[in-house]
């Protein structure tokens, strides 16, 4: 199992220009161990990491992991490249095999130099891997057959430590679901059954010595490997298990304890310490993560009262982040991993989610008001924060959830969210209106739907465009006022209307609104005019009778009608427009 998709190119580069025929054949001893359940986990760690590796006996009595065969130079190359890299000990030496007894690793290889009998390695006890060669135990036989009934009284024979250790790694496999218990009933019968089915093995149910050896082996080798450690910082007042083979400590900045990948693992972490046990708190936290780089734009968002979960993913990265308010503060974490790591992440994400602890007591600065402007610059200090390709407006027009915008605020886009938080993709487009429909992924129930102007709202009357003009700057969109000039095209379109407007490029696509606060069309985005240059303030939307025509006949869609009413007042106007405007983002 590749843990870290190292790549060892540099080796491969090295070994395709060296001969290989005509040299003495060496290896490259990289470990020793005093005993053969040691030097088995030794050499599964290894072979999570490098090609080539291989275990034998030793004279001593020891065990030698190494790899090889291969020629001197090549030999030569593969240990210095390893030992600058530090992924072997400094006493890492050559040896020419000569003295190799029985082959142990890979599991049923054949020893190149075999010069004692080979014994089954599967029936080994494992050791812990900080042994050294100061003992020198006689080989473990075993018979190579082992009967149902002789797995049986093997199991008899396991203490309470043996038998959870066992749940324990049936679990990591995800074969077992229930409690780490040590009592061995129907679910941890099912779970050892299906893993003997994966494994090739009869599925008894009840593992035999050597099958339940190498369950626990391939655990403690990836448990290796991962290098998980509870991590307890006092400061942050979090505590969590973190795969320290894939992430080293970066930082402190507050809120955030930070995490950096560790020899290319494409891993990262954050520790979230954010003083203000309040929803507000909370919410603003919930907002500012999805801003970050390394959250994917896609993907599951839930926001409860006193704690939230993102799940991102792209085609390059999948990020996972958790926060609950705990006491005066809101603490979490977030876990960021690249997407060809998923099956081994999967097993990762359980054991961090299932390890965070937090007090309330403390928090990485006390001294902040709930995510001040002060706090904003430190959640956000030296992280990357995602821009999109363009962000333009949109509004809401059925309770499906469906958005009304401009072709330009959809045209070539990889992926499309709605305020940055909702994935969707185009309906319909008409490229003669300049419209475009979208529909979310998944369902919204908007606050608000668009309902459309009944009549044409007279030439010289007020109207206003709700709209998106500083992109994600702002929390919410902008109320620009304006007149409606004429009821057509400079050069006598149907269905456009002329706007004096001061309007900003994201406020394409929003709703243009009467004194009343109905629609009566939708803002286009400025142009140039067959080649001449505008004056500024002249704006173009498509009335609200061309985009109904439109609609209807492509897409069927009956749009909502305004009950009329008097004038509103420019904060009724807002309020009136704010939950059916939406922000829509264009990325790469």
């Amino acid at each position: 199992m590749r843990v870290f998709g190292i790549i060892l190119g540099l080796i491969v580069c090295v070994l395709g220009g060296v001969a290989q025929a005509q040299q003495q054949k060496v290896w490259v001893q990289i470990d020793a161990q005093s005993t053969l359940s040691a030097a088995m986990d030794r050499a599964r760690a290894y072979g999570a990491l490098l090609d080539q590796v291989q275990g034998y006996r030793l004279p001593s009595g020891g065990y030698a992991v190494v790899l090889g065969p291969m020629d001197t130079d090549t030999a030569v190359a593969t240990l210095h490249s390893l030992m600058a890299q530090n992924m072997i000990a400094a006493d890492s030496a050559l040896a020419d095999g000569q003295a190799f007894g029985a082959q142990f690793w890979p599991v049923g290889a054949q020893a190149v130099s075999p010069t004692v009998e080979a014994v089954d390695q599967s029936a080994a006890v494992l050791a812990p891997l900080d042994q050294t060669l100061t003992e020198q135990p006689a080989l473990v036989e075993v018979p190579a057959y082992q009967s149902l009934g002789d797995a049986k009284a093997s199991e008899v024979g396991l203490d309470e430590n043996d038998r959870r250790e066992v749940q324990t790694a049936l679990k990591w496999f995800g074969f077992y679901g229930g409690l780490v218990d040590g009592s061995i009933g129907s679910g941890s019968r099912a779970a050892m059954a299906n893993w003997q089915t994966t494994q090739g093995f009869e599925p008894t149910g009840v593992l035999t010595t050597g099958q339940r050896a190498a369950l626990v082996a391939s655990y403690r080798a990836e448990q290796t490997a991962f290098g998980f450690e509870t991590v307890n910082d006092p400061a942050s007042g979090v505590e969590i298990s973190l795969p320290m083979a894939m992430v080293s400590f970066d930082s402190t900045t507050p809120p955030f304890v930070r995490y950096g990948a560790k020899d290319g693992s494409g891993v990262t972490a954050l520790l979230i310490s954010q003083p203000g046990g309040t929803k507000a708190t909370l919410s603003a936290l919930y907002d500012l993560l999805q801003t970050l780089d390394i959250m994917p734009v896609v993907g599951d968002r839930a926001l409860e009262d006193r704690s939230f979960t993102i799940h991102g993913r792209n085609d390059q990265i999948e990020t996972l982040a958790y926060a609950q308010i705990v006491g005066r503060a809101v603490k979490g974490y977030v876990l960021s991993w690249d997407v060809t790591k998923g099956a081994q992440m999967q097993r990762v994400v359980e054991i961090v989610q299932a390890s965070f602890r937090a007090s309330g007591d403390v928090a990485l600065d006390p001294g902040l008001v709930p995510l001040d402007e002060a706090a904003k610059r430190g959640l956000l200090a030296g992280l990357s924060v995602k821009q999109p390709k363009l962000s333009r407006t949109g509004f809401f027009i059925d309770q499906a959830g469906s958005v009304l915008t401009t072709i330009e605020a959809v045209d070539q886009c990889g992926t499309i969210t709605l305020d940055q938080s909702h994935g969707a993709k185009v309906a319909f487009t008409d490229k003669a209106s300049g419209l475009a429909v979208l529909t979310p992924d998944t369902a919204i129930a908007p606050r608000s739907v668009a309902a459309f102007a009944s009549v044409a709202p007279q030439v010289g009357s007020a109207i206003a465009v709700s709209g998106y003009s500083y992109g994600a700057r702002l929390p919410a969109p902008v109320l620009t006022q304006g007149t409606l000039e004429e009821a057509q095209g400079l050069n006598g379109e149907k269905g456009l209307s002329r706007l004096t407007l001061q309007a900003m490029p994201g406020d394409a696509g929003g709703p243009v609104l009467d004194s009343a606060g109905a629609v009566v069309g939708m803002l286009l985005p400025a142009q140039a005019k067959g080649g001449k240059q505008l004056p500024e303030g002249v704006a173009f939307a498509a009335s609200a009778t061309a985009i109904a025509g439109v609609l209807a006949k492509a897409q069927g869609l009956t749009l909502s009608a305004s009950s009329g009413g008097g004038a509103l007042t420019a904060d009724a106007q807002t309020a009136a427009v704010r939950d059916m405007t939406v922000l829509v983002s264009c990325w790469d």
